[in-house]
């Protein structure tokens, strides 16, 4: 696994500092709020699970599990699926999306949108990465970790075809690693 990757980005050091200081400017803002942290699975579970521990005011946890990319390296279709939706009524409460990589920009504009429905008091993001450049729609994140350069970055709860979670740091995937993926799959189309 860790032979797969060309370089680290973001060091374990560096991503605590990260969501040190995300977890500060959420507890500040969230003072006397009803705030519910909402993890957009699987890839921001990891980040979720530090940043949480980092917030210092009452909240609540909920997950949704929504699917854009299969074992795909982008989402070409534009459809995206909720596989698993909340547990709990938002009605009221303060949302904080928590996601491991704001890219496009679709698929949280798509779960707002349902969100947004539900009648919760407000609706706001937490990204520890920002892909700024692959944004497709009008969407930006209110807490930002980081910007991250137009990579296929893994580790940390970022996949690809369900590996690497686990890297405990944020690292680039050699490009021959997604490429023999890409090629098996139009080998199969034909």
């Amino acid at each position: 696994m860790y032979k797969d990757i060309e370089k680290t980005y973001y060091t374990e050091e560096a991503l605590k500092a990260i969501v040190k200081r995300l977890g500060a400017e959420i507890s500040e803002d969230y003072k006397d709020k009803n705030l519910l942290l909402v993890s957009i699975l699987k890839g921001s579970v990891v980040f979720m699970a530090d940043l949480m521990r980092e917030i210092t005011v009452p909240c609540e946890i909920d997950f949704m599990c929504v699917s854009s990319y299969g074992n795909k390296t982008e989402n070409t279709s534009g459809t995206v699926r909720i596989l698993k939706d909340l547990d709990s009524d938002i009605a009221g409460k303060d949302i904080l999306l928590v996601e491991d990589i704001l890219d496009s920009g679709r698929t949280l504009s798509y779960v707002i949108s349902v969100l947004k429905t539900r009648n919760p008091r407000s609706i706001r993001i937490c990204t520890l990465l920002d892909k700024a450049e692959r944004r497709t729609v009008d969407i930006k994140a209110d807490y930002r970790g980081t910007d991250v350069p137009d990579e296929f970055v893994v580790g940390y709860g970022l996949d690809f075809a369900e590996k690497y979670r686990n890297l405990p740091y944020i690292g680039v995937l050699k490009k021959e690693i997604y490429s023999e993926t890409k090629e098996r799959e139009s080998g199969e189309q034909e």
